[in-house]
């Protein structure tokens, strides 16, 4: 299947090299947030190949180049339009010319200023690219909005914030069905559409029923028996109230943008009969979100992404500072990527961390073998492979990558012990799937948890991930017996608060005598073949999407949007033929390889795209990853938040959500829920109350607005300068200053020279 990142990078590459001004070269402006859309796929060096001699920032004061002609690649906002035609309308114009390229679609008031002003005779195109979204991996997009899980989940303030309430959470989604609706562009998909519809809550934060948004209720003279169409639209409006989660008006948001592009792009989604993809099945897009399993954000995952992310401090899920040997002996802090360029990470991340460090050191063994660096027995243990590393220093790039991962094994291992994880991991299992590893009901489960709850030797985030686990395996437990759990933890309230969140995300915590088992269509299968013990629990995203595959998921707990495929079209999707019969567990993992040339059966394979609203757990990720190759489809997650587990993150399957959390963050997040996020890491102030009824284009100004930079300075007369003040220096890299001093002929030249510094992703 194609990489995500393989496909948004082409396609910025694409929109770079369609411009070819007659003199060869040209300069790209970028706004702040296009710039870092560019750089979390290419890096400076690609660009600067394209014949681009210059990067230069739309927020900044710039000199006029009025001999090149510009690719303006921006996001469509009201404040960028108005910059372009300022770039044309003083005596001495910017650039030559102007090809325009916007991230996503531009309003139809926009392209009509553009036309009618001054501008108009230097546009020398514009064009959409629909690529307002970030490829993280290889089949994850992201959103990267920590911010909307309050806006998703918390409750009003009060009676009357409901009405202003509602209003923010439907422009919030409107955002964020623009951003699922690029996806499906980019991959060229016109899905059908099928979202998750919980039966055991009521819709969720500012979209819980409430008088102050439900419509005025029908006459009274509108009798009880009659059918819902002769009851009338005012009897249906009132009770609609009841099922509007937020996976539902997201759906259909993204529904109504795909059949809009569709009627002005009648080709989308469409292929050559020839060609291998028109053989495709038409795509499946699943739109859920966190409250349909809220078990998995909590249990310890140790598969080597997961347990990683979440017992050791990475930032972003990606950025890692660990002490490094340099080739003298001296240990030097150093910051690596864990990216999908980085083969040895993506090779390994989603095995268990037994098998992770066991390939390590039988591809270090191989490596010194093949380099014939070392003469005697290869590496038997994690220090042997520390010693041995000391001494490769011609091996730069290797020795690094080995070291990095070497670390990150080891810091895991020693504090999966220090933490008692094996003991808290054994209660957790129990709790998440209600079986023991022999397969039976966990009867001394109190009995084993409650001394983790009384020890010392056990933190407190440890402890919340219990109890929480504890009260979702109950199915709510009688408030004594939450009072006396806090107590044996010793949690603060700020942590019982964070539990006591778990009901404004659809859990029943409180349990009366009288109170009946919660009815759920769908749970956790258990995992029969699972050889570790403490890895038996598999997400309820593993079981909804093998159900589809097999036409078993319940159509009214995924109905479909509009129209759902006929059996004719499904059938040759499960027909397809399995991969050979592998082990998950031993296989190579081949998502990062190109495709041999000739061979195109991928190409033939269904997609799945999944958007997981509210956050991602990284288990959910791998299952994304393994579900491709066991049911033979492309899935792509897509995600607001990851959440590193406890932490949330597929036939081929995209995910997608808002934005990676560990556990910690998420935990964190719970504790500021009901306050609306103030306090959060993401949103200290808490969530902004709308003052009324915006357009989309008010939305889409505010969220994506950058600050323009002050006047440039005055240029002062060499008689009236100060004689002994020396000339202060220029930033280096222009977009990481608040303002741009213009610089000197001499100056420019020693820009040219060096590109590297022109601008930096």
């Amino acid at each position: 299947m194609s990489s995500l990142i393989t496909v948004v990078r082409n396609k910025f590459l694409e929109a770079i090299r369609s411009v070819n001004p007659p003199g060869k070269w040209k300069i790209l402006v970028v706004d702040d947030i296009s710039q870092k859309l560019l750089g979390s796929v290419l890096k400076q060096f690609d660009i600067l190949e394209e014949n681009v001699t210059l990067i230069e920032s739309i927020n900044n004061n710039r000199d006029p180049q009025p001999s090149f002609e510009a690719v303006y690649l921006l996001m469509p906002t009201s404040q960028n339009v108005d910059r372009i035609i300022k770039d044309f309308s003083g005596a001495i114009k910017q650039y030559a010319g102007a090809h325009l390229f916007f991230t996503e679609g531009l309003e139809e008031q926009l392209f009509e200023k553009l036309t009618s002003s001054p501008a108009e005779p230097f546009l020398r195109g514009l064009r959409e690219v629909y690529l307002n979204f970030w490829a993280t991996e290889a089949r994850v997009f992201s959103l990267q909005d920590p911010a909307l899980f309050f806006s998703l989940y918390s409750p009003p303030r009060g009676d009357s914030a409901f009405k202003l309430a509602r209003i923010r959470i439907e422009e919030d989604l409107r955002l964020v069905s623009k951003a699922i609706t690029n996806v499906c562009i980019t991959l060229n998909e016109f899905p059908f559409i099928r979202y998750y519809t919980p039966s055991h809550h009521p819709p969720l934060g500012a979209l819980k029923p409430h008088a102050e948004t439900r419509p005025p209720p029908p006459p009274e003279t509108s009798a009880r028996w009659r059918t819902n169409l002769a009851r009338g639209a005012e009897a249906r409006a009132y009770e609609s109230v009841e099922g509007d989660h937020l996976t539902k008006l997201l759906a259909f948001m993204v529904q109504h943008n795909l059949e809009e592009y569709k009627k002005q792009n009648p080709d989308f989604a469409k292929y050559p009969p020839s060609s291998p993809e028109a053989q495709r099945p038409r795509a499946i897009l699943f739109i859920t979100d966190r409250s349909m399993d809220m078990l998995a954000p909590f249990p310890h995952e140790f598969t080597y992404q997961a347990m990683a992310n979440d017992l050791l401090p990475i930032e972003n899920g990606t950025k890692y500072t660990y002490k490094f040997q340099s080739s003298i002996g001296a240990y030097e802090d150093k910051t690596a990527t864990l990216s999908d360029s980085d083969t040895v990470w993506t090779e390994v991340r989603h095995m268990h961390m037994r098998e992770a460090i066991d390939k390590l050191m039988l591809d270090f063994n191989k490596f010194l073998q093949e380099n014939a660096v070392f003469k005697g027995e290869g590496a038997a243990s994690l220090n042997d492979m520390k010693e041995m590393l000391a001494n490769l220093p011609q091996y730069q790039e290797q020795r690094e990558k080995f070291s990095l991962h070497l670390n990150m094994a080891q810091e895991c291992m020693a504090i999966f012990e220090r933490d008692k994880l094996p003991l808290v991991a054994n209660v957790e299992q129990n709790c998440a799937t209600g079986l023991t590893a022999e397969g039976k009901t966990p009867k001394s489960l109190v009995e084993e948890m409650v001394p983790l709850l009384d020890s010392r030797d056990v933190v407190n985030m440890n402890k919340v991930r219990i109890v929480a686990l504890y009260i979702q395996h109950r199915d709510g437990v009688p408030e004594e017996d939450r009072r006396r759990l806090y107590q044996h933890a010793r949690l603060t309230l700020a942590e019982q608060d964070a539990v006591n969140a778990l009901a404004l995300m659809g859990v029943r915590i409180n349990r009366l005598a009288s109170d009946r088992d919660t009815k759920k269509k769908i749970k956790q299968k258990s995992s029969t073949d699972e050889e570790y013990d403490l890895s038996r629990f598999k997400p309820l995203l593993k079981t909804i999407l093998e159900d589809h595959v097999a036409g078993k998921l319940d159509n009214t707990l995924f109905p479909y949007a509009k129209e759902a495929p006929s059996t004719a079209a499904v059938a040759p999707s499960l027909k397809s033929p399995p991969p050979q019969a592998t082990s998950l567990r031993s296989q190579k993992p081949s998502w990062h390889r190109a495709p041999k040339p000739g061979t195109t059966h991928t190409e033939t394979r269904q997609r799945l795209i999944v958007f997981i609203a509210g956050g991602v757990t990284f288990s959910e990720l791998r299952e994304g990853y393994q579900l491709s190759t066991s049911l033979n489809k492309d899935i792509y997650i897509g995600i607001i938040v990851i959440f590193i587990d406890g932490s949330f993150t597929n036939p081929a399957s995209t995910s997608g959500s808002t934005h990676t959390i560990t556990p910690r963050h998420f935990v964190d997040d719970l504790k500021a829920l009901e306050l609306g996020g103030v306090g959060s890491k993401a949103l200290p102030n808490g969530i902004r109350e709308r003052q009324g009824q915006r357009t989309f284009q008010e939305c889409y100004d505010e969220k994506y607005y950058t600050k323009d930079p002050p006047p440039p300075p005055r240029v002062i007369p060499a008689s009236l300068a100060p004689r002994a003040q020396a000339p202060k220096m220029s930033p280096a890299n222009s977009h990481s200053s608040t303002h741009s001093v213009t610089p000197t002929p001499s100056m420019k030249e020693e820009k040219k020279k060096k590109k590297g510094g022109l601008f930096r992703f």
